[in-house]
This record gives C-alpha cells, sequence and structure tokens, in this order.
C-alpha cells in the first residue's frame, strides 16, 4: 500500500530539471551626470548659495501691534456671543462642504461632470460680464450696489 501511495505521489509532483541556468540581465546605460553638492568646490559653491540678509524696517510685521489692533476691534464689539456662534456657524460650514465634496469625489464620473459645469459657468461669466464693455460697467454697478446694501446695514 506504501509503494502504490510513493508511486502515486511521484506522478502528480513535476518533474523540475536538475541544472539551473542563470539569467544575466543587459547591461543598462550609466546614469545621467548630476552634479552634487559634495562634488563641487567650496568657492564654487559658496558663489552658488551667496544669500545677503539685510533689515527692512517696512516689510516686517509688528505682532505685538497686530495683537494690540484685534484686542481693540474684540472690545468694540457689542454682541460678542453672536460673532462667536457665526464664526462657529462658519467653521461647520466649512467642515461639512469638505465632507460633501469628499463625498461627491468619491462617486465616479460625477467630478468630471462638477469640473464641466464648473467651466461651463466659466465660460458663461466671462461672456457675460467681461468680455464686452456693457457687461463690465453692469457687472461694477452690480457690485457696488451690493456693497452699499452690505455698509447700510
Amino acid at each position: 500500500m506504501a509503494a502504490a501511495a510513493a508511486a502515486a505521489t511521484s506522478i502528480l509532483l513535476p518533474q523540475f530539471p536538475t541544472t539551473v541556468r542563470s539569467i544575466t540581465l543587459p547591461n543598462l546605460p550609466p546614469p545621467p551626470f548630476r552634479t552634487t553638492l559634495n562634488r563641487i568646490s567650496g568657492s564654487r559653491r559658496s558663489a552658488l548659495f551667496h544669500v545677503k540678509a539685510s533689515e527692512d524696517a517696512s516689510s516686517s510685521i509688528d505682532t505685538n501691534e497686530l495683537f494690540n489692533d484685534l484686542k481693540e476691534k474684540w472690545d468694540a464689539v457689542e454682541n460678542k456671543p453672536t460673532v462667536i456662534i457665526y464664526g462657529a456657524g462658519a467653521v461647520v460650514a466649512i467642515w461639512l462642504s469638505s465632507v460633501v465634496i469628499g463625498a461627491i469625489n468619491k462617486v465616479p464620473l460625477l467630478p468630471n461632470l462638477m469640473e464641466l459645469v464648473g467651466v461651463g459657468y466659466s465660460g458663461w461669466f466671462v461672456y457675460r460680464y467681461l468680455l464686452f464693455e456693457s457687461g463690465r460697467k453692469e457687472l461694477a454697478t452690480s457690485i457696488e450696489s451690493i456693497k452699499k446694501e452690505i455698509t447700510e446695514v
């Protein structure tokens, strides 16, 4: 019985060649010449990275002045809880919109469709308001009226 099992297993096992040939890959071309910082001489390196620092008082931002200005504006606000609620609502709205946009991006073909709609609307806006002088005047008057509505409230 053991001899029959041994014969059956020898039939089922694949026969591998006794000699193994090695396969060689063709030679690859050398990598392109790249100059690294270690290969550059000291004088050339200093010429490449010559930086001169200068102090310009007009371009620096005074953080203390900025914080004092913000504190004065916050102290001038009469209804602080409303401002905090609006600010928190804005943060929640931004978070919620990012979640919705992430869900839309996972749907196949929908991001491409939304991009097409955006490009179409942008083209329409340029044609309607920016291409001709009458459209530009209409857009300017519309923006001015919106500014007046906001500042009058």
